[in-house]
């Protein structure tokens, strides 16, 4: 498997699910209200300006703010993408697709809960996910060194409870009291432009069909070739295989151009 991220070794988890979950909703109405011809700076100042949320507190706009640029602005391309897919009417299940896959890849200890957790007992046969099954590998990671800061038993669990709520959010579990793994739904085109992003990230074809971050939604290798297959027969990009020589090309040079492409495509 790859590894394109940074070592173990190293204190990499935060706490910071506690302040947010999946906020779909908000993100949706962000997105929806975002001016692409602004700075990013520029429109989270005019979006508190005119409280967008319409009656929460200053500090919780200031926060989700926060967290939506932390998400989806960190590097403005990703941002571009999905604020043109929203403003182009793309399908909802494009777009929850999307937030979730950049929502973990913002945040470790989500995506690495995932991967290393919710993913093996999905694999072994195991449907049913409790908190306390998170807090434990939690606590692991802790007696381990990677949190960033200290945690005491009160901020592992929060933690926990977060990540059952954000994964909740985004489909990736069901139930309210008793979760379950749920079934999670990728179509084509979000696909396609994740691996656009991943062919950005990792370069290599054969880095992109193997890459772990396709355990967030639970797809083997074999699963990640058939998406391509499709993707390939829809003309959204060109793959092809040649033993271990993968080659992936796509019709755009940046993200943002290839959602354009994507909506024209398919939409």
């Amino acid at each position: 498997m790859t590894q394109d991220i940074t070592q173990a070794s190293e204190p990499i988890y935060t706490s910071r699910i506690i302040k947010a979950s999946a906020l779909i909703p908000d993100t949706k109405v962000l997105l929806s209200e975002w001016d692409l011809t602004q700075s990013v700076t520029e429109n989270l100042d005019r979006l508190q300006r005119e409280n967008i949320f319409g009656k929460a507190s200053r500090r919780r706009v200031i926060d989700i703010l926060k967290i939506f640029r932390q998400r989806y602005f960190a590097d403005p391309d990703i941002g571009g993408a999905l604020v043109t897919l929203a403003q182009g009417g793309a399908p909802a299940q494009w777009l929850d697709s999307l937030l979730y896959f950049f929502s973990a890849q913002n945040d470790r200890t989500l995506r690495d809960t995932v991967i290393e957790v919710v993913h093996p007992r999905k694999m072994a046969g195991y449907n049913d996910l409790t908190v306390e099954y998170v807090n434990r590998h939690l606590n692991e990671w802790v007696t381990e060194g990677k949190m960033t800061t200290a945690w005491n038993k009160e901020t592992t669990g929060r933690v926990a409870q977060g990540i059952m709520a954000t994964l909740r959010d985004f489909g990736v579990l069901q139930g309210t009291v008793n979760k379950r793994i749920a079934p999670v739904f990728l179509p084509t085109p979000a696909f396609a432009l994740i691996a656009f992003w991943l062919k950005q990230r990792d370069r290599s074809g054969d880095r992109v069909l193997q890459s772990d971050d396709w355990k967030l939604f639970f797809l083997p290798v074999e699963g990640v070739e058939r998406f391509f297959i499709e993707a390939h027969q829809e003309h959204l990009l060109s793959y092809h295989a040649a033993g271990s020589v993968i080659r992936i090309d796509f019709p755009a040079e940046t993200l943002t151009d290839y959602a354009r492409f994507l909506l024209e495509k398919v939409g």
